[in-house]
């Protein structure tokens, strides 16, 4: 079977200033990612599953690494900025690692910290870490692009919470294995995404597609719903919400604000907006565009984006002082 391989680091922190209410100082958290596409390093390399599904070819990974490692970006992720999957078992079912089998992992990893570190330290391990979350990307887009009855066969409403409820049932797990600190992002427009863009005719003028978009929305309301609830009960649950759909909406429809060129078009791809997901020559569609400069475009593909919209991201969550309540070096500091 394969394993998850979590990414556990320990990270060198810059003093952080204190005040009078409140004294931090550093501690060195693991981290333990949970996720889809955003933040994943390549573990989909070692599943069995298609092209579709992976980004371990040229032209990934050509900015920063210079070789494919497997991440869905020209470079580097979110993750990989803060270190120095779908919520539902049926989406892309055999093809992604869904959540509730990445808690199976994860339970595992701890059944083993806990084998050669001992109870004590394991315990002082999960109780400092932070827990990383992107999820729900896949499970709204796939509806979409495999002809899905899934939205038919629920309403909108229903099938967010089944999303939202799984990661809550995740989550909660977490929890009662001493996890404390977590930290997630909301749903960007999905229909936004050079992918989903073309799904709308051309003769409508090339917008976004509504409907994902409104699921997205219907997701992060019920998500800051969740976390508003968890952290009201759950006594030490303390957490970061990352507003991704803002940050991604204002790259979108002011690229030069930001440094980029292009907000819309995928800088790898073919077909309007360069989104039909082709990019690299691997998958169904073998013919591809690629731009000279990924970091003039927001979008890398179809539906990632690119090494400079994350880092500009990881920067502006960063850059908010521990003292704010919705911040995340809050949670790498204990005070």
């Amino acid at each position: 079977m394969t394993k998850l391989t979590f990414l556990i680091i320990f990270i060198c922190i810059p003093v952080i200033s204190s005040s009078k209410q409140h004294s931090c100082t550093i501690i060195p958290p693991p981290l333990f990612i949970f996720g889809d596409s955003f933040f994943d390093p390549g573990n989909n390399n070692f599943i069995n599953t298609s092209t579709l599904d992976r980004a371990n070819f040229w032209p990934y990974g050509r900015t920063f690494f210079h070789r494919p490692t497997g991440r869905f970006s020209d470079g580097r992720l979110i993750s990989d900025f803060i270190a120095g999957a779908g919520a539902l078992p049926q989406t892309f079912q055999g093809l992604v690692i869904d959540l509730k089998t990445q808690l199976k992992y994860y339970k595992r990893e701890i059944a083993e910290l806990r084998r050669k570190k001992g109870s004590a330290q394991t315990a002082r391990i999960s109780s400092t870490a932070v827990y990383m979350f992107s999820i729900g990307t896949n499970d709204y887009i796939s509806p979409f692009l495999l002809n899905s009855s899934v939205l038919a066969t629920y309403p909108h409403s229903r099938y967010v919470d089944m999303v939202t409820g799984n990661l809550s049932t995740v989550v909660r797990a977490i929890y009662r294995r001493g996890g404390r600190k977590f930290m997630f992002l909301n749903l960007g427009e999905l229909g936004c995404a050079p992918g989903l863009r073309i799904l709308k005719p051309e003769r409508q003028g090339g917008g976004c597609l509504e409907e994902a978009s409104d699921l997205a929305k219907l997701h992060n309301k019920a998500l800051n719903k969740l976390l508003s609830k968890m952290e009201q009960k759950l006594h030490g649950f303390k957490y970061f919400l990352y507003d991704f759909r803002t940050s991604l909406a204002q790259r979108i429809t002011h690229p030069y604000k930001y440094g980029f060129r292009e907000g819309k078009k995928a800088c790898c791809g073919i077909g309007r907006f360069n989104g039909i997901f082709s990019c690299g020559g691997k998958r169904p569609v073998k013919e591809f565009n690629l731009c000279e400069n990924p970091s003039e475009f927001v979008y890398w593909d179809s539906y990632h984006l690119t090494e400079k919209a994350y880092k500009q991201m990881a920067d502006q969550m960063w850059i908010i002082p521990p003292t704010e309540p919705n911040s995340l070096r809050r949670l790498f500091t204990c005070y």
